[in-house]
């Protein structure tokens, strides 16, 4: 149903044959900089207009119901809300809502969290301009979309031997981890305290402390030091930094079927 929808905005034209019918687009990104490039971006394209802007998951609830968006475009955020834990939600209430994540995070496990969440693609932030048109037209046509580093990363991964000691990201079980406790997993490894992280997901410091000690038991973890230094390790060597969804420079895509 979603890609007989998809075609109609994808053709191009409107039902007169007249006026270009163009894709109602709401973006998410609390960085009002890159919000607004990727906004005047879109809105460049003939067949894409962007309807509304947020900064937070509250301001994207309003905008959303307002505007009425055909794909919502958002950046994966571990900092300040839980997006992937949004994503669930707004799939529940707007099944037809199509959902395009994008993000710094190159590990294949964020991009098989976002789709599995209901997301139905997912871009890197360090993404040339045109990927992120053939993303969102992707989409659009039905189908699931995922950047080739991503892609690749999970391949490559998929090859390596557990005995390979010499991977620059060592395997350490996060698969283990459920959504939330990935989310906090990682801003413990950005640096956050207890009530930093209980304040930014608006849960209890106990509540915290609990996602911790199932954290550390599902690792294999003696104590909390080593659990913030394994998790400092793997965002270190797991962020990429962001950059510009704008950059210049092309880069292959790769598309996959929707299930």
């Amino acid at each position: 149903m979603a890609k007989t929808r998809a075609n109609s905005h994808s053709t191009g034209m409107s039902a007169s044959g007249k006026d270009p019918v163009r894709t109602r687009i709401l973006i998410l990104e609390e960085h009002p900089l890159l919000r607004h490039g990727i906004s005047d971006y879109l809105n460049c394209q003939p067949d894409m207009i962007v309807c509304g802007q947020a900064g937070n998951i509250r301001d994207a609830r309003d905008k959303i119901a307002e505007c009425k968006p055909h794909l919502l475009l958002t950046a994966l955020r571990l900092g300040t809300g839980d997006s992937l834990e949004f994503v669930k939600a707004l799939k529940a209430e707007k099944p037809g809502l199509l959902i395009l994540v994008y993000s710094a995070f190159e590990e294949a496990i964020f991009a098989e969290r976002a789709l599995r969440a209901g997301a139905h693609g997912y871009v890197m932030k360090t993404a040339a301009a045109e990927e992120l048109l053939v993303a969102i037209r992707e989409v659009l046509a039905g189908n699931s979309y995922v950047s080739r580093e991503v892609a690749m990363g999970a391949f490559k991964k998929s090859l390596e031997s557990r005995a390979d000691q010499g991977s620059a990201r060592p395997t350490i079980g996060i698969e283990k981890l459920s959504d939330r406790e990935m989310h906090i997993f990682n801003l413990l490894g950005s640096g956050l305290r207890n009530r930093q992280i209980a304040h930014s997901l608006n849960l209890s410091v106990k509540t915290i402390e609990t996602h911790r000690e199932n954290i550390k038991h599902k690792l294999g973890l003696n104590s909390s030091r080593d659990l913030r230094e394994l998790a400092s390790k793997y965002v270190e060597l797991t962020f990429t930094p962001p950059a510009s969804i704008l950059g210049k420079g092309k880069k292959k895509v790769v598309g996959f079927p929707a299930a």
